[in-house]
C-alpha cells in the first residue's frame, strides 16, 4: 500500500523536477538572449547611419525592417502556441498544412506577377511597403480577438493566411527599394547586412518581451503589442525618402541565363519594352540560394512536428528545443552578416557553392548523430548557409547587372526565394518520415544542388579563362 502511495509522489516530483530544470534552461536563455540583443542593437545603432546611410535613407530602411521583423516574430511566438502546442500532433499538422497551402496557393499564382507589376509600379513604393505594413496590423488585431479567452474563432485562419501573405509581399517590396537609397561607395553586400542585422536585432529583443505578455496575459496581447508595432511601420513606410519611388531610368529584370538587353513583345499599347537578362552567374546564385531557402523553410516545419512527436531530449520540451534551434539559427544569420566584408574578398559562386555544401553537411551530421547537439548544430548551418547564400547573391547582382536592372533583379529574385521557403515548409509538413530520414533526406537535396552548382560554376569558370 505504502508502495502504491509512494509512486504517484515520486512521479509528480519527477515531473517538477523537469519542469523545474526546463525553466531553469529557459531563464539561462532568456538571459543570454537579451545580452546578445543588446549587443547587437549596440552594433545596429553604430552602423545604421555610418558611410552615409543616414543621409541616403538606407538608415530608414533599416529601421522599417526592423519592425517589420519585429512584429512577425511577435505573430509567430502567438501562433505557435494556439494553432501548433495547444492542439495535438495530428491535428496541428492538417492545420499547419492547411495554413501553408492556403497561403502558397496565392503567392504562387502571383510570384509571377508581382514582379512585372513592381516593374510597372510608378511612384508608389512607400504606398506598397505601408499597405503591407496596414494589412498585418489589421490582421493581428483580428487574430488577437479570435484568440482571446482561451478560444480558437474561425477568423483565425483566414488572418493568418492573409498575415503570411502580407510578410512575403513586404520582403518582395522592401528589396526593390534598398537599390534606391544606397549610399555612394556602399556595397549592397554590406547595405543588405546591415539590414539583415537590423532585423535580427529587433527579433531577439523584442521575442523575450511577446513571450513575457504571453505568460502573464495570454496570446492576445502579443499579438496586440504585433498591431501596435505595425502601426509604427506604417509611419516609417510613408516617412521613406521620395526616392524610393522613383523609377527614372530602370529597366525590368528577366532572370535567363541570357546576359543583355532583349525587347519583350509589344504591347497593348503597341510599344516594346527593354528588358535585361540577368545572366548565368546569377542564374547559379539565385538556384543555390533558393536551395539554401527552401531547406530553412523545411527545418522549420519539419522539426517543429518531428520533435513533438519523437523528443530528442527529457530535461527540455519540445517548446523548448525548437527555441533553440532558431536561437540557433538566429546566430548563424548575425555571423554570417558580420562575414560581409570578407565576401568582398572571394569569389560569390564560390562562397554559395561552399555554403550548399555546409548546409548539406549539417543536415547530414543531424541525420546520423539524432540529438539535441547535432540538430541545435544544423539550425547554426542553416542561419548561416542561407544568409552567406544571400549576401552572395546580392554581391553577383551588384557585380554581373547594370544599375538600371537591380531595383528589378532585387525584387524578382526575391519572389523566387520567398516561395521557395513555402515549398520547403510544405515538404517539412508532409514528409511522414521519422526524424533522422527526414534531416537525410534534406541532406541528399542539397547536396545534389551543390554537385550541380559546382559543376557549372567550374564549367563557366574554364570557359571564362579558356
Amino acid at each position: 500500500m505504502d508502495d502504491d502511495r509512494s509512486a504517484p509522489r515520486e512521479q509528480a516530483s519527477a515531473r517538477a523536477g523537469a519542469v523545474g530544470r526546463a525553466g531553469i534552461a529557459s531563464r539561462a536563455a532568456l538571459r543570454g538572449t537579451v545580452r546578445a540583443g543588446r549587443a547587437t542593437a549596440r552594433r545596429v545603432a553604430a552602423a545604421a547611419s555610418a558611410q552615409g546611410a543616414g543621409e541616403s535613407g538606407l538608415a530608414r530602411v533599416l529601421g522599417l525592417h526592423a519592425v517589420s521583423a519585429a512584429g512577425d516574430a511577435l505573430v509567430l511566438l502567438s501562433l505557435a502556441t494556439t494553432v501548433f502546442f495547444s492542439v495535438p500532433v495530428g491535428e496541428a499538422r492538417s492545420r499547419v498544412a492547411l495554413y501553408l497551402a492556403v497561403t502558397m496557393l496565392p503567392f504562387s499564382v502571383m510570384a509571377p506577377v508581382i514582379g512585372p507589376l513592381l516593374d510597372r509600379f510608378r511612384h508608389g513604393r512607400r504606398y506598397a511597403l505601408a499597405l503591407t505594413f496596414v494589412t498585418r496590423a489589421f490582421l493581428a488585431w483580428v487574430m488577437a480577438d479570435a484568440v482571446s479567452g482561451g478560444k480558437e474563432g474561425f477568423a483565425l485562419y483566414p488572418a493568418a493566411f492573409g498575415h503570411l501573405v502580407a510578410s512575403k509581399a513586404y520582403g518582395v517590396a522592401r528589396a526593390a527599394a534598398t537599390p534606391r537609397v544606397l549610399p555612394p561607395g556602399l556595397s549592397l553586400v554590406t547595405a543588405n547586412s546591415r539590414v539583415l542585422l537590423g532585423g535580427i536585432a529587433a527579433v531577439t529583443v523584442l521575442t523575450p518581451v511577446g513571450a513575457g505578455l504571453m505568460r502573464l496575459t495570454g496570446p492576445e496581447w502579443s499579438l496586440r503589442l504585433a498591431f501596435l508595432v505595425f502601426a509604427f511601420g506604417t509611419v516609417l513606410a510613408l516617412a521613406l525618402p521620395a526616392r524610393v519611388d522613383s523609377t527614372v531610368g530602370e529597366v525590368p529584370a528577366a532572370l535567363t541565363t541570357e546576359r543583355g538587353s532583349t525587347l519583350d513583345e509589344p504591347s497593348s499599347s503597341g510599344r516594346r519594352r527593354r528588358r535585361w537578362g540577368i545572366g548565368p552567374r546569377v542564374v547559379l546564385g539565385l538556384r543555390a540560394t533558393a536551395a539554401l531557402r527552401w531547406f530553412t523553410g523545411f527545418l522549420t516545419f519539419y522539426l517543429a512536428f518531428a520533435l513533438r512527436t519523437d523528443p530528442i531530449s527529457t530535461r527540455i520540451p519540445p517548446l523548448g528545443v525548437i527555441g533553440l534551434v532558431v536561437a540557433a539559427a538566429g546566430l548563424g544569420s548575425t555571423l554570417a552578416t558580420s562575414l560581409g566584408a570578407v565576401l568582398r574578398r572571394l569569389t560569390p559562386e564560390v562562397v554559395v557553392t561552399a555554403v550548399l555544401l555546409l548546409g548539406a553537411v549539417g543536415a547530414g551530421f543531424a541525420a546520423l548523430a539524432y540529438g539535441l547537439v547535432p540538430v541545435v548544430v544544423t539550425g547554426l548551418c542553416a542561419g548561416l548557409a542561407a544568409s552567406l547564400g544571400k549576401l552572395s547573391l546580392d554581391a553577383l547582382i551588384q557585380r554581373e547587372v547594370p544599375d538600371e536592372v537591380r531595383t528589378s533583379a532585387f525584387a524578382r529574385s526575391e519572389t523566387v526565394l520567398q516561395l521557395a521557403w513555402v515549398l520547403g515548409g510544405a515538404v517539412g509538413i508532409a514528409l511522414p518520415l521519422p526524424a533522422p530520414w527526414g534531416l537525410a533526406l534534406a541532406a541528399v537535396v542539397l547536396a545534389a544542388v551543390f554537385v550541380v552548382t559546382a559543376q557549372v560554376a567550374w564549367s563557366g569558370r574554364r570557359a571564362a579563362v579558356g
